[in-house]
């Protein structure tokens, strides 16, 4: 059977643990190392970032987030994986996304599966951040096997803007399948 759409999660990470997706998560707690049990709340506010106050507006903070994409389907690899930024809410902050520069992993492996920062305000060392629109202009996650995961980096820059409600991006992953 083919991959489904909802064979594609989108996990938070954790740099606590021991292991891959043995450890619940919180949004402020996805700074890398492993990917966790805890999926990405689709289409609901602050599922990833905390409300920007207007300090941290004013100020033009630039917060990140290490987030996982995993491939549960059984069997089949997902390959040629790309993720962009399929939407974004209009004069709110701005949305950028990397991909980690560790391999795709299985998803219980004890090895890091991600750069790790200190804390939201610290940039991972060596991604190269980019804002793509469309799928073809995606950044390539490559091949996902079964059981295995890959990460990639959200960074959200404040723009000194209005105040807005319901600000955000959506994030959006695609690829193919042998079946």
């Amino acid at each position: 059977m083919a991959i489904l759409t909802t064979d594609i999660l989108f996990k938070l990470s954790t740099k606590s643990g021991s292991a891959g997706n043995s450890l619940s998560s919180t949004p402020a707690e996805s700074l890398g190392k492993y990917i966790s049990t805890t999926v990405v709340t689709a289409a609901t506010l602050h599922n990833l970032f905390d409300v920007v106050t207007g300090d941290e507006n004013a100020a033009n903070d630039v917060e990140y987030r290490c987030v996982f994409v995993h491939n549960a389907h059984a069997s089949l690899t997902l390959t040629g994986a790309v993720v962009w930024l399929s939407a974004e809410v209009a004069d709110g902050a701005a949305g950028a996304i990397a991909i980690d520069d560790v391999a795709a992993s299985v998803i219980g492996s004890a090895t890091a599966q991600a750069d790790e920062v200190a804390d939201e305000s610290t940039a991972p060392t060596g991604e190269s951040f980019s804002s793509p629109t469309t799928k073809g202009t995606g950044l390539a996650i490559g091949d996902i096997p079964a059981g295995s995961c890959r990460a990639f980096w959200v960074r959200r820059t404040c723009a000194d803007s209005a105040a807005l409600d319901a600000d955000g991006a959506t994030v959006r992953c695609e690829g193919d399948t042998a079946a």
